[in-house]
């Protein structure tokens, strides 16, 4: 399963981080998102998916397969 991050999207809410903050970051200049890693760990998949349905801007897309 692979994250994708599309920074013209992002709004900067924070919401990525507050769900998997091991997975996502924020960049201290314009607060968009930073993706950590595009191959989270399964034990991690919870958590980005919670990420990917709360993100307001739609920035976060999950590739399963």
């Amino acid at each position: 399963m692979r994250i994708s991050a599309d920074r013209d999207l992002c709004i900067g809410a924070g919401q990525c981080v507050l769900s998997a903050e091991g997975v996502f970051d924020q960049d201290l200049q314009d607060g968009l998102v930073v993706l950590l890693t595009p191959d989270p760990a399964a034990a991690e998949l919870d958590a980005v998916r919670d990420a990917v349905d709360r993100c307001p801007a739609g920035a976060l897309a999950l590739h399963e397969g």
